[in-house]
Order: C-alpha cells, then structure tokens, then sequence
C-alpha cells in the first residue's frame, strides 16, 4: 500500500503525527472527538491518494476488535439515561451506547492511522531518520530494523515445519501439542538466526564504531506543514469535544 505524499513524509514526521492524533483520542473519550480524527483521517486517505482495496483489506482486524471493544461498554459502561436493558451486573443504557459508540469510532482513528501512516515508513529510510534526525545510537537503531527485517521469515519458517511435520505423518493430531512444539523450533531458529545475523553485522563494520550514512535523512516543509496540520486536527477535536459538551476529561 503505497501513497506518493506520504512517502515524501520523514519517518520521525510520521511518528509524530500518530503520537499528535493519539493525544485527543487518549485524554477525551467521546464520539466527536474521535470523529474528527476520523473525518480528517478520510480526508488524509482522498487527498494522499493511498489505495482503498488495501486499506480496506487491512481494516479487517478492526471489524474485530471494535465490536468486542463496543459490546463490553455498552453492557457495562456507565449508565445514564434510559435503561434499555438489565440483567444483573449488565446494563444497556443511553450513554452506555454512546460510549460505545465513541470506542468504535476511536478504534477505528487508532487503526487507520497506524495504517496510514506505517505503510508509507521504510524500514531503511526509518532507521536513517532515527540515526541523523532523533540522534538515537546507530547500533541500537541498525540492530532493531534488522530484526524487524527477520520478523517476515517467521511466516516462512512456520510453514516450512508444518510441511516437515506433515511429511513426517505427525501433522494431523494433537494440535495443542503441536502448536506448542512449533513455537518452541521457531524459537531456537528465531535465537540461532538472530547469532548468526549480529556476527555478520558486527564483521561489516555495522558494531559501535563511528560510521556514515549513504542516504540523508532531514526534515522539509511538507514536515512542517503536515505535522501543522496534524496539531490542528488534534486542538479541533478536543475543542470541539469540550465545546459541545461530550468529552470526558481524564
């Protein structure tokens, strides 16, 4: 899923305009905050031209969590209103349905961003912008995206001892104990993998010696002006949430 504008973004820009659109969804917990996060998220999505079949295919664990998250408040959030439906400690209230409402729609703000904005962060140009703009240690940065690197062959390796086992006649029963038996051979290949990557590492020079960057990595305006934005979204909801009176303020 790639979007042309937000890959002009640097991957700190990125990371701070999440954390800037996380503040109003952590310190309200009320539908019109989230709703503008949303609103302008959707704008974001139009204007970015970022591809809506991935987007939508990427949204499926959403349509999971959100009526989990929504069933649980509205059955035991805070009552007020009219009583729709009780049964012992379970009460189906007004604002027990606004308040789930409001975790549905922050569900969504929370995982559309997070997909928005990861899916146009390289692990390269990630790691460039943490080493040159956030001045974090090269070796702590260059160990961590290689690792994040390695997460994908998890997959590979998962199938690959389904496949052996299968092979072996012991596929077919005992799914507890195979599960269990999997995860403890991904492990010890995950541990073996991971000694064999920080030799190679620490043989081409990537260990704690000073070193240079092939890619320059700095902030431009379109960081200014997207992370302005992003400010502002961020004021908006939360005035807008204390204005109209719906916010809940921790």
């Amino acid at each position: 899923m790639r979007s042309p504008v937000l890959e002009k973004l640097n991957p700190v820009t990125s990371l701070a305009i999440g954390l800037v659109l996380l503040l109003p969804l952590v310190v309200t917990i009320d539908w019109l905050s989230a709703t503008v996060v949303l609103a302008a998220l959707v704008v974001t999505v139009v204007a970015a031209r970022v591809p809506i079949v991935p987007l939508l295919r990427r949204s499926v664990p959403l349509l999971v969590v959100a009526p989990i998250g929504a069933t649980s408040m509205a059955l035991y959030g805070q009552v007020g209103g009219h009583v729709w439906w009780r049964l012992g400690p379970a009460v189906v209230s007004d604002q027990s349905l606004v308040l789930a409402a409001a975790v549905v729609l922050r569900v969504f703000a929370l995982g559309w961003s997070a997909i928005v904005l990861g899916s146009a962060m390289d692990a390269t140009r990630l790691a460039d912008a943490l080493s040159q703009v956030l001045r974090l240690p090269p070796r702590f940065v260059l160990g961590t995206v290689a690792g994040a690197r390695m997460v994908g062959l998890f997959t590979e390796d998962w199938q690959a001892l389904a496949h052996a086992r299968r092979a072996r006649g012991l596929g077919d029963a005992g799914r507890l104990r195979r599960w269990f038996t999997m995860s403890f051979a991904l492990l010890v290949f995950a541990v073996r993998r991971g000694s064999v990557l920080a030799t190679a590492m620490e043989a081409r020079g990537f260990g704690g010696a000073p070193r240079t960057w092939a890619r320059p990595s700095r902030l431009g305006r379109i960081d200014a002006i997207a992370f302005g934005l992003a400010l502002l979204v961020a004021i908006l909801a939360v005035v807008a949430a204390v204005g109209f009176g719906t916010a809940w303020v921790y």
